[in-house]
């Protein structure tokens, strides 16, 4: 049999049918087209530089709900942050303008405040190793709650006081002195150490409130008129640098025309008395 008469499976595979054979397929001129460079505007989407996907990558930001809540979690820490330094930045500031003797006496009243802490920490911890080391417990607790006792009608004003304090009188004679000028130097007065306080008879307790009444001042709806005299047991080192720091309690009511004069003495008599008042509906829990 010839070969012309051999079906094209069975023809031997030379020359330009070999090569047929071992290439792949033509390519559709349709679907080349989809290879074609963004330059000639046909064919799928165009070709993306790396500027385009990573602005197509971070726009628009997707926030979890994690990422919102540390995010409001930093602004409230640096909020805060702010604010404290601020705060701090003014302090510094109202002290920098102030004379050098001031920040002594500044330096002093703190001073005195720390050691007035050490010695009430001393003092508690006196009073644990007595009664840890007591033979008779009992009757140690028994004076401890006596002197408690007395310590505590003296603040609430039941129990009258001597030491060691000041008196300052306030002359108004222009009558431009009000009740919350008076509320400031008791406060003064308190952070400074104070342990009893009179004004012109009337006992100031925690309790205490001061009002405006005409020309005067009531303190718990006592009228008092001037000149206002306090009279106050603490230590005295403390008590009269408090009311003479810049713009304190004495510069203030120099402004207002007012004159203010500081005693110190070594025995200050607190004699008015505060009634002591029974709850109505409170009742001690001990049994």
């Amino acid at each position: 049999m010839n070969n012309a008469d051999e079906t094209p499976e069975q023809q031997p595979w030379t020359g330009e049918h070999r090569l047929r054979r071992e290439l792949p397929q033509e390519v559709p001129a349709a679907a080349s087209g989809a290879f074609r460079t963004p330059e000639t505007g046909k064919g799928s989407e165009p070709v993306l530089t790396g500027r385009q996907r990573l602005v197509m990558g971070l726009w628009p930001p997707r926030v979890t709900r994690a990422q919102l809540i540390v995010a409001l979690l930093l602004f409230g820490l640096g909020f805060g942050l702010a604010v404290q330094v601020a705060s701090n930045s003014d302090g510094s500031s109202a002290l920098r303008g102030a004379r050098q003797e001031d920040l002594v006496r500044i330096l002093d009243e703190l001073d005195g405040r720390t050691q007035r802490l050490q010695d009430e920490k001393q003092g508690l911890e006196d009073q644990r190793a007595e009664l840890e080391n007591s033979s008779d417990r009992a009757e140690e607790a028994r004076k401890q709650t006596a002197e408690k006792e007395r310590q505590l009608g003296i603040l609430a004003g039941t129990v009258a006081a001597q030491g060691p304090g000041i008196t300052m009188t306030i002359e108004d004679t222009k009558g431009t002195v009000q009740a919350n000028m008076l509320l400031d130097a008791i406060q003064e007065l308190r952070a400074a150490g104070a342990e009893a306080i009179q004004v012109n008879g009337v006992r100031v307790v925690a309790g205490t409130y001061l009002s405006d009444s005409e020309k005067s001042v009531s303190v718990d709806g006592n009228k008092i008129t001037q000149p206002y005299r306090f009279k106050v047991i603490g230590k005295p080192r403390d008590l009269d640098p408090a009311l003479n720091i810049p713009g304190g309690v004495v510069q203030t009511l120099a402004k207002e025309q007012a004159t203010v004069t500081v005693e110190r003495s070594t025995k200050i008599v607190v004699n008015a008395l505060r009634a002591a008042k029974q709850p109505d509906y409170a009742r001690s829990s001990s049994r």
